[in-house]
């Protein structure tokens, strides 16, 4: 009888919880259904979840277009002038004149300065009047000779006419060293800073002026082997110096050297710039830029360009989404970067805004890209953003 009383209380207590778990539910769903309003049986479906919607980031672009580039090399050198000496005396004595002005321009043969010649005037006198001494002796000679006198003999005649000779030597021998005493430009160009007084005493040794042509200046440079067979002889090259920032100095290659150093591995090469207006002096340093040879590629905007890995890539604005896509990238100049591989003229490339996209995220462009080569397919890609879409 335990047992069986058991269950019937169990009974009892499962009935009693089900039947308030079914009273429970039934008045929290007449609660709902009047709290919700009155539209009918859709409105007391479970609606769907909103989507979340997609936003486009914002960006600016150019165009990717075909410009001519310049492959260039570049080095640095000293200027030198076309003609240089050091104005030296050719014998020794006192200066008595000097016409020597640090900058002036002068004329091949202009006299720079003169030395003492009393002596050397002295001695060219006596070997004038010694030569026509054996002049006339000779002449008499000669006379006797035609006349069939028997004083004269041939050997005598000779002889005289040998003294003849030897005294004209030592005429010119007087006059040579008369005109030493006169120190001359042996070519046409721009004096230096003398280094000697009127009246000091000189010799063969003292260095007086010095003498530059500047109507061209050369310059000397060295360049690797490796474009060794890129150099030839009428090159254009630019220098520029930091003396003159805003100008350029436009010439040619004029020499190459025949050999390339084996320590170094780089050879010498040569340029000639005109300096008519006196410009440019000798030894100063200059930076010279060389063209090796002009290429047409495609060039897009530095900042365009991302690196990742060790790859270049760049993104393209494509029905209003950025796709990235890798590059060969070539020569870079001052805000482009040339593109060998990858993007073809017209396309529009992500120039601002790229660290906050990702491939194939939606994009909006904030200017409109400006190419005299856009091509009508280019132009619509990407029109402007208005300001109510920004704002």
């Amino acid at each position: 009888m335990g047992l069986l009383r058991q269950i019937v209380i169990l009974a009892v207590l499962a009935a009693f919880f089900g039947g308030g778990y079914v009273l429970y539910r039934d008045h929290g769903q007449r609660s709902a259904n009047a709290a919700a309003p009155a539209a009918g049986p859709a409105a007391t479906a479970a609606a769907p979840k909103p989507t979340r919607e997609v936003r486009a980031t914002a960006v600016e672009v150019e165009i990717a277009e075909l410009q001519s580039l310049d492959l260039n090399v570049e080095a640095v050198g000293s200027t030198r002038a076309l003609q240089s000496v050091d104005i030296v005396p050719l014998a020794e004595g006192r200066i008595i004149e000097l016409n020597i002005e640090p900058g002036q321009e002068v004329e091949e043969g202009t006299v720079l300065a003169r030395l003492d010649i009393e002596i050397e005037e002295a001695t060219l006198r006596e070997a004038e009047a010694l030569l026509e001494e054996k002049r006339r002796a000779l002449e008499r000679s000669e006379s006797l000779l035609r006349n069939n006198s028997s004083t004269v003999s041939r050997a005598t005649l000779d002889q005289l006419r040998s003294e003849q000779l030897i005294a004209e030597a030592a005429v010119q021998r007087a006059r040579r060293r008369a005109e030493d005493r006169t120190v001359r430009a042996p070519f046409g160009g721009v004096l230096g800073i003398r280094s000697m007084d009127l009246g000091a005493r000189v010799d063969t040794s003292t260095v007086l002026t010095t003498l530059d042509d500047l109507s061209e200046v050369e310059i000397e440079f060295r360049l690797p082997e490796t474009v060794y067979g890129q150099i030839h002889h009428g090159q254009r090259v630019a220098a520029t110096s930091a003396a003159f920032p805003d100008r350029v100095f436009a010439g040619n290659v004029t020499a190459i050297d025949s050999r390339v150093d084996p320590v170094s591995r780089a050879f010498r090469v040569r340029a000639r710039l005109p300096n008519n207006d006196r410009a440019l002096p000798v030894g100063m340093f200059m930076r010279i830029d060389l063209a090796l040879m002009d290429r047409e590629n495609v060039v897009v905007p530095e900042e365009a360009v991302t690196i990742e890995g060790g790859e270049h890539y760049v993104y393209i604005v494509e029905d209003n989404h950025a796709m990235r896509r890798p590059i060969a990238t070539g020569l870079r100049r001052k805000g482009i970067v040339e593109v060998l591989d990858g993007v073809a003229p017209g396309e529009v490339v992500v120039s601002r805004g790229i660290q906050s996209i990702r491939n194939g995220a939606a994009v909006r462009v904030l200017n409109e890209p400006k190419s005299e080569q856009t091509t009508p397919e280019a132009a619509v890609v990407t029109p402007p953003v208005t300001r109510e879409q920004r704002s």
